[in-house]
């Protein structure tokens, strides 16, 4: 525990200016992130006797080692630098509104070449038009469903989209009218994109532009007996009605707006959103947050404004059931013509006390969750440092795994938990060559000793050029290896070897699920009913997948790039090169030599040459080399929903920084 005295910045050198202060601990982690209208006033708060703060407060100066601020030019520059620090550093002392589900949208993108239009829980990506959310997928499937019919956009992925192209046949929505077809050019490219453009005007409410002119012809074409054109189109008109049906009036003007219901207790908050567009309901979103502060009401209201608008625009009006403190610095960050206020009366106050019931029900449905998880692991990481004799429960365990085939295209995994919770951005993967990678335990030993490398020499400074903090820099609680003594010892000797004595070590086995310790003789046995073992069972399993999907795409990228070896003057960029383009071998066999010059570095004569190759290998080549191997006899190496050639990551001996491609896109 630290004293804030240490650290304390004397009074004159802190500004009376507006800015945004970080609270940093000895690890260099940023824990709390706060916005002043007066840095000096308001950093001098923290500084006071500890008795007299609160609770929350005097935990975090007491974490903190030191704080440091940056000047801003205005109250609206704070407050969105504020938003921006708490989403990049991912503070555990700020409230951090989190979604309570993960709610689908509908995302045309607009940004490609030839939009497509699909269902998506991901964050919106530069030039998509996105609509919702909308609480239940299901709904929204049919709702996509509905409108191809009238509005045939693409919604094929990108693999099938070229497979198309390369096979001059569209895909099965093209055959039942589903989708105009613009991958054999059934319809132009200009024309496909007018035609999105029109989808997104209907779901942005523009209804009656539509139905109105699929009316008039329908009543054209009856008259001129054309029977079969007035059926299709009345069809099309009850399917856009029941599109429309689905979103019930609301309010009796074409309101937009959105709408925040609020409740708390002393630990946590729910806010819930209503998204009205044209007087209907066309989403739902919702939020829930620990409070870890002394925030009231007009904070959390703040905060939720922050986190909805900060990277989006808001609608005409925004109303809340309180306004919050800096309510001048909000209303700067919505924009001009933004009315932010609470409705007194009238049926906008209705539905307001509607959304906080809402509300209410999220934060009872959440209350009901955490009390069952959060027992359930605080208990197992209780259970786990008695059962290792550790000091205090590890808060962060770290868990390793070997993969490879017969010695080859060996790997390694490193999953993280912390809080018995899995931080899936913080993965990382190892490629384990020489004679690190001649068995388990040297491929173990060389995985720990560069994992640890990162504890012992942090690279300079603890946070990079933009302010990022650097990961790793920091040591696990406790270090878990799948494997019992041999690998535990391998584990060990690799500390040993960087005089790291700080780190907690132990092993698991698969065969009795026995938890192995550095130079004993026996293991400790957890009972079968642990949390305990329960918790170092999922992290085992978690670390064996991640180890086994990198291995698998390592090894199924390699086999279809085996069958380009021998080719003169093919080297390992333009292989690679070759496959991002065309994806299988046999693909590449089937193209024409101007074809595969489309390709960086494939000149006239290259492109001849493994053409011939290929070709006159054809007969005698092996179905691994051909791509004619299922998916699974050739490690997954090809994505069934994208048809993308999985990428392994970069070769050689170094670690690779990317997140679990499964994991959530965030932590921060």
């Amino acid at each position: 525990m630290a004293d804030p005295s240490t650290y304390r910045p004397p009074a004159g050198t802190i500004p009376t200016s507006p800015g945004v202060y970080r609270f940093r601990d000895a690890d260099e982690r940023v824990i709390y992130v706060g916005k002043a209208k007066n840095l000096r006033q308001r950093l001098s708060n923290y500084f006071q006797d500890l008795s007299v703060l609160h609770e929350r407060t005097r935990r975090m100066v007491t974490t903190a080692a030191r704080v440091e601020w940056t000047v801003v030019g205005t109250e609206v520059e704070a407050l969105t630098l504020e938003y921006t620090w708490i989403k990049e550093y991912d503070p555990r002392f700020n409230v951090k509104f989190r979604d309570d589900k993960s709610y689908p949208f509908l995302a045309v993108t607009m940004g490609e070449k030839v939009p497509r239009v699909h269902i998506t829980r991901r964050p919106r990506a530069k030039g998509d038009r996105t609509f919702g959310p909308y609480p239940q997928v299901g709904a929204i499937r049919e709702t996509l469903d509905l409108m191809l019919r009238v509005f045939p956009v693409r919604s094929c992925s990108a693999g099938v989209y070229r497979r198309a192209e390369r096979s001059g046949r569209p895909c099965l929505l093209g055959f039942i009218g589903k989708c105009s077809a613009p991958c054999v050019g059934d319809i132009s490219e200009e024309d496909h994109r007018r035609l999105a453009a029109r989808f997104c005007d209907f779901m942005a409410g523009n209804t009656a532009a539509y139905t109105k002119d699929i009316e008039r012809r329908m009543r054209e074409a009856a008259a001129a007996m054309d029977y079969e054109t007035a059926a299709s189109l009345r069809d099309d008109l009850q399917a856009l009605n029941k599109v429309m049906e689905k979103n019930s009036v609301v309010l009796s003007d074409a309101t937009d707006a959105d709408l925040l219901g609020l409740v708390q207790d002393e630990l946590e908050a729910s806010v819930q959103v209503f998204h009205v567009r044209g007087g209907r309901i066309r989403g739902q979103r919702g939020w829930t947050a620990e409070i870890l502060d002394e925030s009231e009401p007009e904070d959390l209201i703040e905060r939720a404004l922050t986190t909805l608008y900060a990277e989006g625009s808001a609608p005409r009006e925004v109303l809340v059931p309180v306004l919050p403190r800096d309510v001048e610095q909000v209303r700067g960050m919505l924009g001009p013509g933004v009315d932010l206020r609470v409705p007194r009366r009238g049926e906008k106050k209705d539905l307001l006390a509607t959304v906080t019931k809402n509300a209410e029900e999220a934060l009872r449905l959440h209350r009901m969750r955490r009390t069952g998880d959060l027992t359930s692991r605080t208990k197992a990481l209780e259970d786990l440092g008695e059962a290792l004799d550790l000091a205090e429960p590890p808060l962060r365990i770290e868990c390793y795994d070997i993969s490879h085939s017969q010695g080859t295209n060996v790997v390694g995994s490193q999953v993280v938990f912390e809080d018995g919770l899995p931080r899936k951005s913080e993965y990382r993967r190892y490629s384990v060559h020489g004679a690190a990678a001649r068995d388990d335990t040297a491929s173990m030993y060389d995985v720990i000793l560069r994992r640890m490398k990162h504890h012992l020499d942090p690279p300079e400074p603890a946070v990079d050029e933009q302010g990022a903090p650097r990961r790793f820099a920091y040591p696990p609680s406790l270090l878990l290896v799948d494997g019992g003594p041999p690998q535990v010892a391998a584990a060990q000797r690799a500390l040993d070897d960087l005089g790291i004595t700080d780190v907690a070590l132990a092993g698991i086995a698969k065969r009795l699920e026995e938890i192995w310790l550095p130079g004993e003789e026996y293991p400790v046995i957890l009972p079968r009913t642990s949390e305990a073992l329960f918790l170092v069972q999922r992290l085992r399993d978690e670390a064996h997948r991640f180890a086994i999907t990198y291995h698998r795409s390592k090894r199924g990228r390699a086999m279809q790039a085996s069958a380009l070896d021998g080719i003169g003057g093919l080297g390992a960029a333009r292989r690679r090169a070759l496959l991002d383009r065309f994806v299988t071998v046999s693909a590449i066999r089937e193209a024409e030599p101007e074809q595969l010059e489309e390709v960086d570095g494939i000149g006239p004569a290259l492109a001849a040459r493994i053409s011939a190759a290929l070709r006159s290998d054809q007969g005698s080549a092996p179905a691994e080399a051909d791509g004619a191997a299922e998916p699974e006899a050739i490690g997954l190496s090809i994505d069934m929903a994208t048809g993308e050639i999985l990428n392994p990551g970069p070769g050689g001996n170094e670690q690779d920084p990317r997140p679990d491609p499964e994991g959530a896109p965030g932590d921060r």
